[in-house]
């Protein structure tokens, strides 16, 4: 039997420490050596599409109609019969001028009517006697035409006065100014006890509210591109804001170009029943200005951006993400219309694009939809 010694023990236990340290670090460098699995990405294929492409403009909102209330005649204001900046009716009454003179000068003008009519009774009773006479000759042929020419004079005379009367009654109903359209008055600028002249005073200024115009203008590319007529729907919001919640009808088109700056005005109408838009506000406009029927649609998140180029990343047969420069267009909905560098079919990098380290890397797709929650309309935006 061999006997071990206690040194040959030591050195065989040492050995064996060694071999398992060793084998430890070959199975750590082993699995050091082992890729990482790809990234995983949403991805979307690209599909055509047939959308209305519509243009962004800014614009004025306008009363159709713009009044400057000003008194037919003069007198002293005796009532301001509104509530300033209230909403009021054609014909409504708006200020009262002192009707006193104008009802004096009716008074005036009735008496003279009626003094004219009795001296028409008078001359006609004459000339009907004179005709009498005149068949039995009874008097000169000179009295018989002078009594004819007083009935003529006084039949003259008569309807002079009736349109004396006339004017004073016009003069006496313009002593209440009323509302010429309806719309919302402006504040009163003479108040009760004032003197207004006639045509001269301004009283107050009155708008009409609905419908009302939106003015905007449209570049000569645009135009050429779009040479549509007028009866074209539009969309109209507020500065400020984000939507569109105001529908309207383009129903005019200017017939020439502003020569300095080279655009084209057009007008749209809108239907302002709660009197919420008012004259004066700037708006937004869209306006379709083209269309498409297959147009590329792409996720604007998948859209980035390299100094002044445009790219995305495409997956290729292989899975591997591709860097592709691309051309971009209008924004449909969140969407942008790719113009050049992709086409139908392919896949799209959507989401996890922080995922890509590098191009062309490797990564696990997961196909999801373009378009997440399809909206109800398509509408694009000018860029």
């Amino acid at each position: 039997m061999q006997t071990i010694t206690l040194k040959e023990a030591k050195a065989a236990l040492l050995g064996a420490l060694l071999l398992a340290l060793m084998a430890g670090c070959d199975a750590r460098g082993q699995a050091s050596a082992t890729p990482p699995p790809p990234p995983d990405v949403e991805v979307a294929i690209v599909k055509p599409e047939a959308v209305t492409l519509w243009g962004a403009f800014s614009g004025r909102v306008e009363a159709p109609q713009t009044v400057e209330v000003r008194p037919r005649v003069s007198g002293y204001v005796d009532q301001v019969r509104f509530e300033e900046g209230a909403l009021v009716k054609e014909g409504d009454v708006l200020f009262v001028i002192d009707p006193r003179p104008y009802e004096a000068q009716v008074q005036m003008a009735e008496a003279e009517l009626a003094r004219m009519r009795s001296q028409l009774t008078l001359a006609s009773s004459e000339a009907a006697r004179s005709a009498q006479l005149w068949e039995r000759r009874a008097i000169a042929r000179e009295e018989f035409e002078q009594r004819n020419a007083a009935k003529s004079m006084a039949q003259a005379a008569v309807n002079a006065a009736a349109a004396t009367l006339q004017s004073a009654q016009l003069d006496l109903e313009y002593t209440r100014i009323k509302a010429p359209v309806s719309g919302r008055i402006g504040r009163a600028q003479v108040t009760r006890g004032n003197l207004a002249t006639a045509d001269a005073t301004l009283l107050s200024t009155l708008v009409s509210v609905d419908p009302l115009y939106v003015y905007f203008e449209s570049d000569q590319q645009t135009v050429q591109n779009n040479p549509h007529g007028e009866s074209v729907p539009v969309r109209i919001g507020l500065a400020g804001g984000e939507n569109f919640p105001y529908q309207g009808q383009l129903d005019f088109i200017d017939n020439q170009y502003n020569p300095r700056t080279g655009t084209l005005q057009y007008r749209a109408k809108v239907a302002n029943p709660n009197g919420d838009l008012r004259p004066g506000q700037f708006a937004r406009v869209e306006m379709p200005v083209a269309s498409a029927q297959a147009a590329l649609l792409v996720d604007q998140k998948a859209v980035l951006t390299d100094q002044d180029r445009r790219y995305l990343y495409v997956l290729t047969d292989d899975n591997k993400a591709e860097r592709r420069v691309v051309e971009t267009g209008r924004q449909v909905n969140g969407l942008l219309v790719i113009t050049d560098g992709l086409a139908a079919g392919e896949r799209v990098v959507v989401n996890g694009l922080q995922k890509i380290a590098f191009p062309g890397i490797e990564v696990a797709p997961e196909l999801v939809d373009m378009r997440r929650a399809p909206p109800p309309v398509v509408v694009a935006t000018a860029r």
